[in-house]
């Protein structure tokens, strides 16, 4: 037992068990705080506070809406609440956050989370990424067949674009890896036009890399 639990303490670079367990990571939605995007579809100021504060109880013992605890209504250009929430998810044992990122043919937006982390190299907390690869639509809001913004594949070059773009991220020291490869998830894997070869073109720049 006592050498299972300091297998289990050892830690790579990155700040991650080096063990084979299971590890806890949270995705990170980048929605908390107002961008000119949804100031232009939804109207200024809108996050997903807005949404998360409309929910009501559709029957009884329905907890809605969810009222935030801890860090309440934070917005997410607060440098102290980024950290506030890095604590709060070690704190409970979670290992890293998983960043949503969203690339559309050389648009990025909500990216703005991310990079601050990414720059500033706070809060102190083991990171990836996803590629949530997916149309924006007003779905959620009554109107599904109103597309927002289009997810789109112009082709190679613009599959070159974003790797390079998130290259410093990858070559971060609290970057989660495994066997030393850093972990890169892409949410809709089959709905790029030809999968295999987008992996592997993102594979030959990567070792090119390093």
């Amino acid at each position: 037992m006592a050498d299972t639990r300091e297998r289990r303490t050892k830690r790579d670079a990155g700040g991650m068990r080096n063990d084979p367990a299971a590890r806890l990571i949270a995705f990170y939605l980048p929605q908390f705080y107002p961008n000119p995007e949804n100031d232009a579809w939804w109207g200024k100021g809108f996050t997903e506070w807005t949404n998360t504060a409309k929910a009501r109880r559709l029957y009884p013992g329905h907890y809605q809406p969810h009222v935030p605890a801890d860090l309440g209504y934070y917005d997410l250009r607060v440098p102290e609440t980024r950290t506030a929430q890095a604590e709060l998810a070690r704190s409970y044992g979670i290992e890293a956050f998983c960043y949503y990122h969203y690339w559309f043919a050389g648009r990025r937006i909500l990216e703005r989370t991310f990079q601050e982390v990414l720059t500033s190299r706070e809060p102190d907390f083991p990171f990836l990424l996803c590629w949530a690869n997916q149309t924006w639509t007003g779905a959620w809001h009554g109107a599904p067949n109103r597309i927002l913004i289009e997810q789109t594949y112009p082709g190679f070059d613009d599959h070159r674009r974003p790797f390079e773009s998130l290259l410093p991220a990858f070559c971060h020291p609290r970057y989660v890896r495994v066997d030393g490869k850093p972990v890169f998830i892409i949410y809709r894997p089959t709905e790029l036009p030809d999968t295999v070869k987008t992996i592997d073109l993102w594979g030959t720049m990567a070792r090119e890399a390093g």
